[in-house]
């Protein structure tokens, strides 16, 4: 009877050891937690005006570029090779300030959103509640899907983000 006694313990104890040397992974999408718990603060709102207007102006030069374009043809079928020049000129500067435009922009939009995503008390509350998550669920480790370009493939068993705004929301409105 001890023999068999010993024997269970010695099993679970390794079983045990065995279950703790198991590392389990989540993955939680920084940016769809974010735009959830902040979609209707100011700094936000700004943001997305910001961008909308961005997107805007991107699409009027575009619209520039192809009525220039839309203008040389024009003169190219009239036979007029110095208007057909000349629109082309046109047409060409207004693209490479498209996409200096575009380039410039996207930059500053992004370090915007970074800036608003990295505010103290917001991380603080997100990083405070992945760690609840995950110790309370047993992850080991925990990665912003987003942010790592390592993550070929994973579980959707494993992305936490969907209970991460569940849990900041009801925090939020208590």
């Amino acid at each position: 009877m001890l023999k068999r006694v010993l024997l269970f313990l010695l099993l679970f104890v390794s079983g045990f050891l065995y279950a703790q040397q198991l590392t389990r992974f989540a993955v939680v999408d920084m940016s769809k937690v974010y735009t959830a718990f902040f979609r209707d603060s100011r700094a936000v709102r700004q943001f997305e005006e910001k961008s909308a207007k961005v997107q805007s102006d991107i699409d009027k030069i575009t619209k520039e570029i192809q009525d220039l374009k839309s203008k040389q043809l024009d003169a190219v079928q009239r036979g007029d090779q110095s208007e057909a020049l000349r629109f082309e000129n046109q047409a060409y500067r207004r693209s490479e300030y498209l996409k200096d435009y575009f380039n410039t922009k996207t930059a500053e939009l992004e370090n915007e959103k970074k800036r608003l995503m990295q505010s103290g008390s917001f991380l603080d509350q997100v990083y405070d509640e992945i760690r609840y998550i995950a110790e309370s669920e047993g992850y080991s480790m925990v990665m912003d899907l987003k942010a790592n370009n390592g993550i070929v493939w994973y579980s959707t068993t494993v992305d936490i983000t969907d209970k991460l705004i569940s849990n900041l929301l009801t925090k939020s409105r208590n």
